[in-house]
């Protein structure tokens, strides 16, 4: 067994004792959803208040709280299932929630590059979360149309842990070049799911009944 399969093995033992706690507790999955978009605001909070010579220990703290709202996310849909609440409106509920945690961790570095003076990362970082949003749209509404539209990179989980990345390790100046990277991958992603979708209705000879 080489170590990253132990380590993986090790992880899901450990995820897998979280949730069955979780599940003795009978805590409602969209409470678990809740509460880590609350770790996130926490997150946000850190960015908006680092600044100067402290800015460092605030980015690790918000990376290290990201981390903690990283577990309830992948907790809350195991715990569902666990105790046996699955349900559209909690999918529903778990996606509504996703994107407010998303602007609200982006929300945190457009306060922190504004008391900064850096305006260029301000727009930068405003962009990137219009991207995100976008990201999420794009599969929603397509998925909408021709049922699934999984094509693109940047999904969530990959925008978290890069985040988190950044946060970890400001110290060397990593949070710019992640929020490139965002911009880049997360319009690359829009744009390829735009193109997807347009080849399916045309494959499919789709005709919506309005517009939206």
């Amino acid at each position: 067994m080489t170590w990253t399969s132990a380590f993986g093995k090790g992880s899901g033992w450990l995820l897998q004792k979280i949730v069955n706690g979780l599940a003795l507790s009978h805590i409602s999955p969209n409470t678990l959803t809740f509460i880590g978009l609350l770790i996130n605001i926490l997150a946000a909070i850190f960015f908006g208040y680092a600044r100067g010579d402290h800015a460092v220990r605030y980015f690790l703290y918000a990376g290290l709280v990201i981390f903690g709202a990283g577990i309830f996310d992948m907790v809350d849909g195991r715990v569902a299932r666990a105790t046996n609440q699955v349900s559209v409106f909690g999918a529903y509920f778990d996606s509504v929630i996703d994107r407010y945690s998303d602007v609200a961790l982006f929300f945190g570095l457009l306060v922190y590059y504004a008391r900064a003076n850096r305006f260029f990362y301000v727009v930068l970082v405003a962009f990137v979360m219009t991207a995100s949003l976008m990201v999420s749209y794009t599969r929603a509404r397509a998925e909408a149309l021709i049922g699934s539209c999984k094509v693109g990179f940047m999904e969530r989980p990959e925008r978290v842990v890069l985040i988190l990345l950044g946060a970890l390790f400001n110290r060397w100046g990593v949070m710019a070049p992640v929020l490139w990277v965002l911009a880049l991958f997360s319009t690359l992603t829009v744009i390829h799911r735009i193109r997807y979708t347009y080849t399916e209705t045309q494959r499919r000879k789709l005709v919506p009944a309005s517009r939206v």
